[in-house]
C-alpha cells in the first residue's frame, strides 16, 4: 500500500533526525576544538612572561612569596578554561582541612584524571602545595622552569630507592613549615569511569611524618579528558573528604581505605560514567 503524497516513509524520520544530529555534533565538536585551541593560545601568551617574571624574582626571594606568584598564573588558567571553555567547578568538603592559620600539615591523595585538578588545586587550598612529581617536567619551557624555583619534590623514578629517601627527607622538611604534600595514588591520569592501581607511597610518607591522609575525589575528566586538548563545557565536582589519622596503620591497608572512600565517591558524583561499564 502506498503512502498518501507528502507523508514520509517510516525510514525517512529517523534518517533525518540522525543527519541533523550528526551536523549538530559536529558544528559543537568544531567550536568546542576552536574554544580549546584558544585556551591553550591563552595559556602560551600568559605563562611566558608570568615564568620569566617568576625566575626574575627567584633571584632574590625564595619560598612562599614566589610560590604565590606561581599560582597567581594558576588562577588565571582555571580562569580562561570557565571563561573560554565552560568549564566551571563546585567543591564539597572544604570544610575538612586546616585553616590558613592552622599550622597543622596534612597529606592530600586526589584522585588523578585530567591537569586540570594539578593546576586548580593550588588555588583552592589554603597552604601552599608541595607536589611529587617526576623531574622531566622541570624542563618543559617556561612552565617547568618556574616549578624549579619552587619548593617542590621532582624525583627520578627510575631510582627508585633513592627517589623514596627524597620524598621521606624533602616532604618532612617541609611539611614542618606548614606545606601540604599531593601525592596521586595511581601515579598517572585515568580515564573517566576507570579505575587504575592506587599505590601506597603516600600513605607510607603520611605514616612515616605522622600527618593525616586526606582523601579527594574529582570528577575533571567529565569536562577535560586525559591525553586531550580538548576540553568541554561542564562541572567538575570535587569532594574532599575527613582526614584519616595514621597511628597504628599500615600504608598498604591504609591506602585500601583511601581507595574505597575515592572510588564510593567517584560512583556518587559521576555515577553516568560508572555506570557505562555495568
Amino acid at each position: 500500500m502506498s503512502l498518501p503524497p507528502g507523508r514520509p516513509n517510516e525510514g525517512d524520520v529517523p534518517l533525518g533526525g540522525t543527519a541533523r544530529s550528526a551536523r549538530v555534533h559536529s558544528v559543537s565538536h568544531a567550536l568546542g576544538v576552536l574554544r580549546s585551541a584558544l585556551f591553550v593560545l591563552w595559556l602560551i601568551v600568559t605563562v611566558i612572561p608570568w615564568a620569566s617574571a617568576v625566575l626574575v624574582v627567584s633571584i632574590f626571594v625564595r619560598g612562599n612569596p614566589v610560590y604565590w606568584m606561581c599560582i597567581g598564573w594558576l588562577r588565571v588558567a582555571i580562569w580562561g578554561a570557565r571563561v573560554i571553555c565552560g568549564v566551571r567547578h563546585r567543591i564539597e568538603g572544604m570544610e575538612q582541612l586546616p585553616s590558613a592559620a592552622d599550622m597543622r600539615a596534612v597529606m592530600l591523595c586526589p584522585k588523578h584524571q585530567s591537569t586540570w585538578e594539578t593546576f586548580a588545586f593550588p588555588t583552592l587550598m589554603s597552604h601552599p602545595l608541595c607536589y611529587v612529581f617526576k623531574r622531566e617536567l622541570l624542563y618543559v619551557p617556561f612552565f617547568g622552569w618556574a616549578m624549579s624555583r619552587l619548593d617542590m619534590i621532582h624525583i627520578d623514578r627510575s631510582k627508585r630507592a633513592e627517589a623514596w629517601n627524597k620524598v621521606a627527607e624533602q616532604g618532612r622538611r617541609y611539611m614542618s613549615t606548614g606545606h601540604w604534600v599531593i601525592m596521586f595514588p595511581e601515579g598517572t591520569r585515568t580515564p573517566r569511569g576507570s579505575q587504575g592501581i592506587y599505590k601506597h607511597g603516600a600513605t607510607r610518607l603520611a605514616i612515616t611524618t605522622g600527618v593525616p591522609v586526606v582523601p579527594i575525589a574529582v570528577t575533571s575528566g567529565r569536562c577535560w579528558p586525559r591525553k586531550s586538548f580538548v576540553l568541554r563545557p561542564g562541572v567538575i565536582d570535587i569532594s574532599i573528604g575527613k582526614p584519616i589519622p595514621v597511628e597504628g596503620r599500615e600504608p598498604d591497608e591504609l591506602m585500601r581505605e583511601v581507595e574505597r572512600w575515592i572510588e564510593t565517591e567517584m560512583r556518587r558524583l559521576d555515577p553516568e560514567a560508572y555506570g557505562a561499564q555495568r
